[in-house]
């Protein structure tokens, strides 16, 4: 290290220490009594390995049989995920509806009362587990029967980004229903970090769920998905306005998309009111505020081409219009 920076690095270091004494949002620090990031991220990884046996199981475990193995892996996610809830419901008893630390002997109780809700938790969402592996094989055929490019349903638990965001959603929705605090986010952003794919724990999505591509697919809090719905990269189901967060908070924000409806790429459909009825089709880069009927198709105008040579100065236009119905896909 150089002469200069050491001269100056306990200085620095304590400024940023005063820093951290104004409490903003930024300051907080203590980093025991939060739930982990990088632990979650793991306890995502042993879920996986539950979830996909064979396809994501960690080989290092030196136990022969199947059930011993399994035996194994669910005491420590359980062990872990515990923890993280037991942190994760301390945290959020620890905080007033606005983020503002409350009173320490409420605190002080909260601590006392989460260490058996918290196993309470874990071990009714670990009983779910077989129920979600038989919705992630509906996800599973659905993007199967639904991408030609797809060889094999290996391919696709191995392979896919959107079951992957699929998976990891539908693992977070359940600690979502059992009411965990941040944990649930924290997995579907993590998901979101790695696929693109940002579908929000709170979202209600139905069987045979197919994303295709899904780079830049966002889903929201309050979105209702219906079964053998499948939606291309680029789709937004979102919130309509966010100019008075406060006043939407915990109201309806986001569509509902009933059964047999596929979007194709672009579109953005908005608005807690809006309702896609079944067997719609909405074409891509449309841009929908209001309800649209069952068995109806979306579009765009269709668009106008123009061509000019890439050489010369000849200024010649020619002019060309598709003429039949399109929806933009890969």
């Amino acid at each position: 290290m150089g002469k200069i920076i050491e001269k100056e690095i306990e200085g620095i270091a304590a400024a940023i220490l005063e820093d951290y004494r104004i409490e903003r949002a930024v300051d907080r620090i203590d980093m025991f009594k939060q739930p982990d990031k990088q632990e979650i991220v793991k306890i995502i990884s042993g879920l996986l390995q539950i979830v996909y046996p064979g396809y994501y199981f960690d080989k290092t475990y030196k136990i022969y049989g199947i059930g011993h193995k399994m035996s194994v892996k669910v005491e420590d996610v359980i062990y872990h995920l515990n923890k993280q809830i037991r942190l994760a419901l301390q945290f959020a008893a620890g905080r007033d509806g606005t983020g503002e630390a409350v009173r320490m002997d409420a605190a002080a109780e909260s601590e006392h009362n989460a260490e058996d809700e918290s196993q309470k938790i874990a071990v009714a969402f670990f009983k779910r587990i077989p129920a979600v592996r038989a919705v992630l094989e509906t996800d599973v055929e659905a993007a199967f029967q639904g991408d030609p490019a797809a060889k094999s349903r290996e391919e696709i638990i191995m392979a896919y980004p959107g079951l992957y965001a699929i998976t990891v959603y539908r693992l977070a929705h359940e600690l979502f229903l059992l009411k965990v605090p941040l944990i649930p986010r924290i997995m579907t952003e993590h998901a979101h970090g790695i696929t693109g794919i940002d579908i929000h724990p709170g979202a209600t999505i139905g069987n045979y769920f197919c994303i295709d591509h899904g780079t830049g697919i966002v889903v929201g809090e309050t979105a209702i998905i219906g079964d053998h719905v499948k939606i291309y990269q680029g789709v937004t189901i979102g919130a309509l306005s966010t100019r008075n967060v406060e006043k939407m908070r915990n109201a309806r924000r986001h569509p509902t998309i009933e059964d047999n409806v596929t979007i194709y790429a672009g579109a953005s459909i908005l608005g807690g009111e809006t309702v896609i009825g079944e067997n719609s089709v909405i074409g891509g880069s449309v841009f929908i505020t209001s309800s649209i009927p069952a068995d109806t198709k979306v579009n765009m105008k269709n668009p106008e081409l123009k061509f000019r040579p890439n050489s010369g100065n000849e200024l010649k236009v020619q002019e060309f219009s598709q003429s039949e119905e399109w929806y933009y896909t890969i």
